[in-house]
This record gives C-alpha cells, sequence and structure tokens, in this order.
C-alpha cells in the first residue's frame, strides 16, 4: 500500500514527497524522462524574499532559513537592480516599495553594470537581499530523502486513469493503489483532478520565454546583479558566463512542452536593448517555461473540501523554488493532520477551499 502517491516530479512534487516521506511510504511519478523537465528545469532561479503576493511573502520567509543552512545551504548571493526609463517613474517608484529596494544614482548603476546606457536609463534602484538557487541541488535533496525513506520515484509513468475506490487506483505504466494522492502536476493538475472526479480550480499555464546571449561586449558578469526592467518588463540575469534575457510575458496557452515565440522574445530583447550600449547580435538558445496560476495568483495547497485524501500542490506560478521548502511543509501538515507554522490567515489564503466558495 502506497501512504502517498505524489503525481508531477518537479519542485512542487519533489518537496511535497520528501516532507510526507516521513510519515508514511511515499511513490513519485513522473510523465516525463526526467525529473523537473517543464517549468522547473527552466527557472531563472532567484530568490528574493519580497517577490509575490502576501501569501508567497510568507512563503519565502517561511522558506528563507532552510534555503540558507539546510546542507550547508542553497544560495548565492546575486543582488537585483531595477531600471527605468523617463516615463517610468510610478512603475519605479511601486516596484522600489514593494521589492524593498532603494534608488540609486544612475553612476551607480553603469558602475555596477557596465553596459548600462546612461542615456536611456533614467531611474535605478538596489537590492543585495537576492540570490542564485541551486535549483538542481535542491530538487536532488529532495529526491534522496524520498528515497532515504523507503519510497520511489518513477519516471515515464504518465497518469492515464484514476479513481476511488476504497483507496484511491491510478493507473500509469502500471497500476498503483494509494491511501492519498498529492496533485502536484503543474500546468496539468486540472486535467488530474478531472480524472479524479475532483472539480478543477481555474490553472492558467502562461508562457514565459528566455533567450541566452554571449557574454555582453565579453564581460565577466559573475558580480553582475540580475536586471529587472520596472513594471516587470523584461529581466536579464547572469547565467554561467552567459546572459539569458526574458521578455517576461505572461501569455496564456494551453499545458504542453513550452516553446519560445519567436516575436514575443524579439520584442523582449529589444526592451532590453534599449537600456544597454551592447547590441544583441547572437542568440546562443531560447527555451519556454510554463508558469501555472490559479484564478488569485497564489499557491494552492492542502486537501480539496471535496475529498480530504486528494491534495493540492499547484499554482507555483514564478514562486515555486523559492516557496517550496515552506510550501512543502504546508502540504505535509495539512495531509495528516499536524497544526501548519504559518497564521491562520495566510493558510487559509493558500488553502484550496478559498476557491470552492
Amino acid at each position: 500500500m502506497i501512504d502517498f502517491l505524489v503525481i508531477g516530479g518537479g519542485i512542487a512534487g519533489l518537496s511535497a514527497g520528501a516532507r510526507l516521506s516521513a510519515h508514511g511510504r511515499v511513490v513519485v511519478l513522473e510523465a516525463e524522462d526526467a525529473l523537473g523537465y517543464h517549468a522547473s528545469g527552466r527557472s531563472a532561479a532567484l530568490f528574493e524574499e519580497n517577490y509575490g503576493p502576501e501569501s508567497v511573502v510568507a512563503l519565502n520567509r517561511a522558506s528563507a532559513s532552510f534555503l540558507k543552512t539546510d546542507k550547508g545551504g542553497y544560495l548565492t548571493p546575486r543582488g537585483l537592480m531595477l531600471v527605468g526609463r523617463a516615463d517610468q517613474a510610478l512603475q519605479m517608484s511601486n516596484d522600489t516599495a514593494s521589492l524593498n529596494m532603494h534608488p540609486i544614482s544612475i553612476a551607480e548603476a553603469v558602475n555596477r553594470i557596465p553596459i548600462l546606457n546612461a542615456d536611456a536609463v533614467r531611474f535605478a534602484a538596489i537590492s543585495d537581499a537576492a540570490f542564485d538557487i541551486d535549483t538542481d541541488r535542491l530538487m536532488q535533496s529532495f529526491a534522496q530523502a524520498i528515497r532515504r525513506n523507503g519510497g520511489d520515484i518513477l519516471t515515464k509513468s504518465r497518469v492515464t486513469a484514476l479513481r476511488r475506490d476504497r483507496n484511491w487506483i491510478v493507473e500509469a505504466n502500471g497500476s498503483f493503489e494509494a491511501r492519498v494522492i498529492v496533485n502536484a502536476a503543474g500546468p496539468w493538475v486540472d486535467q488530474v483532478a478531472a480524472l479524479a472526479g475532483i472539480k478543477p480550480i481555474g490553472i492558467s499555464p502562461l508562457r514565459r520565454s528566455m533567450a541566452r546571449l554571449p557574454a555582453p561586449g565579453g564581460h565577466d558578469l559573475r558580480d553582475w546583479p540580475m536586471l529587472l526592467g520596472a513594471g516587470e518588463s523584461w529581466y536579464a540575469k547572469p547565467d554561467a558566463g552567459k546572459l539569458i534575457v526574458s521578455p517576461s510575458e505572461a501569455d496564456p496557452v494551453p499545458p504542453h512542452d513550452a516553446y519560445a515565440d519567436d516575436l514575443v522574445l524579439a520584442e523582449g530583447l529589444a526592451r532590453y536593448e534599449e537600456m544597454v550600449t551592447e547590441a544583441v547580435t547572437r542568440v546562443e538558445t531560447n527555451w519556454a517555461g510554463l508558469r501555472s496560476f490559479a484564478p488569485d495568483g497564489t499557491l494552492v495547497l492542502g486537501p480539496d473540501p471535496t475529498e480530504p485524501n486528494f491534495i493540492w500542490s499547484a499554482g507555483q506560478g514564478g514562486y515555486g523554488f523559492q516557496t517550496a521548502a515552506a510550501a512543502s511543509k504546508l502540504v505535509a501538515d495539512l495531509a495528516i493532520g499536524a497544526p501548519p507554522d504559518l497564521d491562520a490567515e495566510i493558510v487559509n489564503a493558500l488553502k484550496p477551499d478559498r476557491l470552492r466558495q
């Protein structure tokens, strides 16, 4: 008998499975050939404690200690710089306040990122409290915890049928019987729910495209902060000696193996180019991921009110890695009936009950 069968081998499923593996036998089913194939493997991987709505920020803050200390920590200092044009004063003011940043002079901004165009950048702000997340090691740590506690992780195991008998009966390259289902299938969570006879929660998969560029001007990018355009209109982040640039789009699409939209990517690269002195002459590669959002833009964590043995771990949006430690702890607490560590108001803002009213 499987105590907790987790559908989805991204960061949501692996972290929930790791927490639950201390309370019973866990099996994780991943449809693809590898773990973290979709959104989790295509993340910009930044930890910024103040990024997101109130309930997400609460999860960020509750995750910080784990990310900084577990097994030596998963964070490396990066920093975050916000830049805006002359016509973006209001957006700059709002973003600077919400991200708890402080304004800096254009000269200081150019000193930190020498390719910034001082004629185009009229506002700049900085936060040094932003960090790269070692996403691969974090996912592997959760996977190791599952296996260490006697659980199994199976790839190439797409769920094709799911029904309720005395327990849950799941067909996925084999037949499984489980006491509890954890639905962590990313953009496909509503499809999994429909298989189980559970009402969908209205998850919207939103595409975000990225391009990898050679280091602009041949600069050493190791000490550059991530760059964010006012209003989150684009971003650029150093990555293994290269620069990844995204138009930061959020275009609704059906669940699928996402790929970049060439026109959208070109528009985003143009917004980036407007603010720098180095033209984009070559794109080494591009890709896209799907960020899954609930109707109110925050995570969906815990048992469905119509079926307590069907647990949601969904709607991570762009917050999956930075919230994973606390979100998975909450999923486990709610699944086993333990009192959550988070304030009741935050818990209620995250539980699926709010979407059933």
